[in-house]
């Protein structure tokens, strides 16, 4: 069975074996809905870093390659839900906000692992998502996904650094509406 076959399994054994990523083997996998694997790796920038990667499953049925998310596709995403939903948007982007002021980064082998628990982590993810669900409608990412990967990339930036912003910056702009170049700015800054 090919890595790409592995994806369409249910099996947790197969979805670690479709997200290995050469030969770095995920801490935690996560299937959303049947079109999207979200997948936990150890990361370098300190001892409890995290690095996402995902796939997606086109419009064909098939799998992506590995990828991994960038603030930008998550940027472009919000501003199309904002052009249709904005009010329903916005209120997405505070409830982002608020859970960014609460988030801290990991300080022990034991917090990272309590918080990648697959079935804690996606049971909140789906409580939280039913607020905005609406949203899935537009744009390119279901809210599912949304929120899975904001809550992983809070914990990555603010583990490497506790006075992380970027994210922050980040959703603060798109809920401001800016204009694009400004988003666009933050978004793909290094």
């Amino acid at each position: 069975m090919s890595r790409t076959s592995k994806c369409y399994s249910s099996n947790k054994q197969d979805l670690i074996e479709c997200m290995t990523c050469r030969n770095y083997k995920p801490l935690e996998v996560y299937r959303i809905s049947d079109s999207y694997i979200v997948a936990v790796y150890q990361g370098k920038l300190s001892e409890y870093d995290i690095i996402l990667r995902y796939r997606q499953k086109d419009s064909n049925g098939k799998w992506s390659q590995i990828r991994t998310p960038k603030h930008i596709h998550w940027a472009v995403d919000m501003l199309i839900k904002l052009t249709h939903k904005e009010d329903l948007a916005k209120r997405f982007l505070d409830f982002l906000l608020r859970l960014w002021e609460d988030t801290k980064g990991f300080k022990t082998k034991e917090e990272r692992e309590e918080f990648l628990r697959e079935e804690s982590l996606l049971k909140s993810v789906e409580q939280e998502a039913k607020n905005f669900e609406e949203l899935s409608k537009h744009g390119e990412y279901s809210i599912k996904f949304l929120i899975l990967l904001a809550k992983l990339l809070m914990k990555q930036e603010k583990t490497n650094r506790e006075d992380a912003y970027m994210f922050r910056k980040l959703l603060e702009t798109l809920k401001e509406h800016r204009e694009i170049y400004k988003i666009v700015s933050i978004a793909t800054h290094k």
